[in-house]
């Protein structure tokens, strides 16, 4: 039987989340992270709850309900727009900070890589 993956604790995973590296021996899980599946759905989750404190500050703000909604509603479109358009990005400087090669692929990836290179070498040979 393979022994259970460890997880951080919950300072370790909020530290993380905010940007710090985990201890070596959380290296596995921090590669089943940005590179296991669902990796980009737990990306922009993470993301947007580092983004949360501010999107309770707007409700805070005086004013009509549907203003100060209208106003998580654009912070939300923006974060989320940003947080995906930076994701390889982030991800990579997620694995280098925690002693992983920065372009470190899932299985998944790696596959359709070496898939593709296959065509490209079977179509117009090695180089």
């Amino acid at each position: 039987m393979t022994e259970a993956r460890r997880r951080p604790t919950v300072w370790q995973w909020l530290t993380y989340m905010v940007g710090r590296p985990l201890p070596a021996e959380l290296r596995d899980w921090v590669r089943h992270d940005l590179t296991g599946p669902h990796a980009a759905i737990r990306h922009v989750l993470r993301s947007e709850l580092a983004y949360s404190p501010i999107f309770v500050v707007f409700l805070l703000f005086p004013g009509p309900f549907w203003v100060r909604a209208l106003m998580v509603l654009l912070a939300l479109l923006l974060s989320t727009f940003y947080t995906v358009s930076y994701m390889d990005q982030n991800r990579a400087r997620r694995l280098e900070m925690n002693g992983l090669p920065p372009d470190l692929q899932s299985a998944r990836a790696a596959a359709l890589h070496q898939s593709d290179r296959e065509a490209y070498e079977a179509r117009y040979g090695r180089r």
